[in-house]
């Protein structure tokens, strides 16, 4: 186990740098910074969704990725360092089978829409996709551990399917996007 804080402020952040877990310092506007950043912002979104009301099957899931997440920024913060593995990849894979199998076939857009879960399932998807984005831009310019990226795309669309199980246990219907549709007119 590293080292426990034992103090919370340090002051060694004050001229706009932060210290990664190798011991370097870099801005805390850098690439890198902004990817384990944005991983952990994606986790705490988990963490709104599973403080609402979900199925255990789905609190346990998500749970399971909070730890995984947490593997993945350690893994952002420290250059040359590799939690993610590619039985990560392999476990979101069978489980997003295990979500998607039993729901019908997607024929229309979804709207990121729905039950105070569903549309929070939507909104750690789209926090997801950032992630990627930023874990894509890293690898740019540095080494990047091969199944950043891999795990970041299938949790989005692992996201994605909790999302359509969460609306139908809500009782809820998806929000779908309507290509045609009338005009709403307000008025007083």
């Amino acid at each position: 186990m590293g080292n426990r804080l034992s103090k919370i402020y340090t002051r060694t952040g004050d001229n706009g740098t932060t210290g990664l877990g190798d011991g370097s310092r870099t801005d805390k506007d850098g690439v890198r910074v902004t990817a384990y950043g944005t991983t952990d912002e994606l986790n705490s979104v988990i963490g709104m969704l599973v403080a609402l009301p979900v199925p255990d099957e789905i609190r346990k899931v998500m749970h399971e990725i909070q730890h995984h997440l947490f593997d993945l920024g350690g893994e952002l913060c420290i250059p040359g360092h590799q939690s993610i593995q590619e039985h990560h990849v392999t476990w979101l894979e069978d489980t997003l089978d295990y979500f998607n199998e039993p729901l019908p076939a997607l024929k229309d857009f979804i709207l990121p829409a729905g039950s105070q879960a569903t549309a929070t399932c939507h909104l750690a998807r789209t926090v997801c996709r950032r992630a990627e984005r930023c874990v894509v831009s890293l690898q740019r310019d540095e080494t990047v551990p091969p199944f950043s990226v891999k795990y970041l795309n299938r949790l989005s669309d692992l996201l994605f399917v909790v999302a359509r199980v969460l609306a139908r246990h809500d009782g809820d219907s998806e929000v779908l996007w309507q290509h045609e549709r009338p005009t709403i007119e307000l008025k007083r």
